[in-house]
């Protein structure tokens, strides 16, 4: 069994501007909960409900941060590298529960309006837009690099958005008096959430489950291989991400001779070569064998 580690570059994301964020995010939620309360708009309530989950998500996402960097041990020989996949998970479940409750709340208050203070709305939405923008600005970039980070930056996004919907909301009310804006704009905000969530739940579903990434077609590494010299059959093949920075293949492999444990390190260097080459593959585990009665004509076995 052999074990190849690539020579993939590890994608290096900032914990600190999470925790910033974090600082930031309460602010203006307990800001935005005063204010809903006294201005009586929902959809500032509903911003602040969204913001407080975005806190709980955010500190979860920064603690799976902090987990995923601690070294492996002899009981944990992973580590906790899938700390942050699993926060990627109870992110996108969070956003697509507040959304939920934000439908029910613009629905019911749609057929029963309220008049709203609607200057303090569009000063806290506007508080709103500039501290949920500067915190998308400093996540931006570990967004590209990490689902984790992705989850906390959709979050922080929506954030924004959410602030910008409610402020056009109360220049609405504050100008036409059209108080039913105020649902409108809570129930656009939630299907977005539901949406961006339900994509994010996916991604981090497919990963918790070790299925394989969608970029992979394993005919196409079967065919690859195969064309090696001295390659019989690769069955049994397994592949899956550990982490985002990680994309594991095991894998039997039936060699055309009995040949000696050198011979078979030639054959798996050439493969290991064309795997992260061609497949981007960078932890490669191959189990030798030649002529084993029980090889499986199929090459995806279930173990």
């Amino acid at each position: 069994m052999e074990h190849n580690h690539g020579h993939i570059h590890k994608k290096e994301v900032q914990g600190k501007n999470l925790l910033f964020s974090i600082i930031l995010n309460l602010v203006i939620t307990i800001a935005q909960v005063i204010g809903g309360l006294i201005s009586g708009s929902l959809a500032l309530i509903s911003d602040a409900l969204h913001n407080f989950s975005d806190v709980l998500s955010l500190v979860f996402s920064y603690l799976a941060f902090k987990l995923s960097r601690k070294k492996a041990s002899i009981n944990q020989t992973f580590g906790y590298k899938r700390a942050e996949l699993i926060a990627a998970f109870v992110n996108a479940m969070t956003l697509i529960i507040v959304a939920l409750f934000l439908v029910y709340g613009a629905t019911e208050r749609f057929f029963n309006p309220h008049k709203i203070a609607s200057e303090l709305v569009i000063w806290l939405s506007l508080l709103g837009i500039i501290v949920n923008g500067l915190s998308v600005l400093m996540l931006k970039q570990d967004a590209d690099k990490n689902l984790n980070m992705k989850s906390a930056y959709l979050h922080l996004f929506t954030d924004m958005l959410a602030s910008v919907a409610v402020l056009v909301g109360g220049l609405l009310m504050k100008y036409f008096q059209w108080y039913w804006v105020d649902s409108v704009m809570t129930l656009i905000i939630a299907i977005y959430l539901i949406v961006v969530g339900v994509d994010l739940l996916i991604k981090s579903t497919q990963m918790l489950m070790l299925f394989t990434p969608d970029h992979i077609n394993i005919n196409k590494i079967i065919a690859e291989v195969h064309k090696i010299s001295g390659v019989g059959k690769l069955h049994h093949i397994h592949v899956w991400y550990l982490n985002e920075e990680e994309l594991h293949l095991e894998a039997h492999l039936d060699c055309q001779e009995d040949i000696k444990m050198s011979e078979f390190n030639e054959i798996l260097h050439k493969i290991e070569h064309v795997l992260f080459d061609k497949f981007q593959i960078n932890h490669i585990n191959i189990q030798p064998e030649y002529k084993r009665e029980e090889v499986s004509k199929d090459f995806i076995v279930q173990d």
